[in-house]
């Protein structure tokens, strides 16, 4: 076996994402090629939704004649500063868990649906395998919010790895 090149792991700060990514780095070789730039490597990236999908930033029309469209500058500032503050901990998190590895680790944080987002990070970096962890929604909870693991499944351009929760 050659290894792989690229192996992206998705994590949102769940347990399960990091089972998932613990569950890589212990099962997955990559490649090792000293000779070529070609080493193998695993990107841990983390998909941050945009603050109006997770708050809606827009406080809605202001009565008596005011602005429809208005957005409250300090609101969405505090958002920022939230998301970017959990986002520091996801990755700080699971670059600890790498840090017992040897591995070739990078990482990167967008913007955006998670299930679009990292099918497009698989596509635009050719990547050889997916692996994420899959939270235990129930079946109505699914039906209304989807599952990323799910949308994953079906429409990576790469094989995908679901790690599910042993317990």
């Amino acid at each position: 076996m050659t290894g792989l090149g690229c192996v992206l792991i998705a994590v949102d700060g769940s347990e399960e994402s990091m089972n998932a990514l613990k569950w890589a780095l212990d099962n997955l070789k990559l490649r090792n090629n000293s000779s070529k730039p070609e080493q193998g490597h695993f990107l841990i990236l983390h998909v941050q939704s945009p603050p109006n999908i997770i708050t809606g930033l827009n406080p809605g029309s202001i009565p008596f004649g005011g602005p429809d469209n208005l957005e409250v500058p300090a609101f969405a500032k505090a958002i920022e500063a939230h998301q970017r503050r959990i986002t520091e901990a996801i990755m700080s998190h699971a670059l600890q868990i790498c840090s017992e590895k040897k591995v070739n680790v990078k990482t990167q944080v967008v913007v955006g649906d998670p299930k679009e987002v990292i099918c497009e990070m698989i596509d635009n970096l050719h990547v050889d395998l997916l692996v994420m962890g899959c939270r235990p929604f129930g079946p109505i909870k699914r039906m209304f919010l989807g599952s990323v693991s799910n949308y994953c499944t079906n429409h990576a351009e790469c094989p995908v790895v679901i790690v599910k929760d042993s317990s």
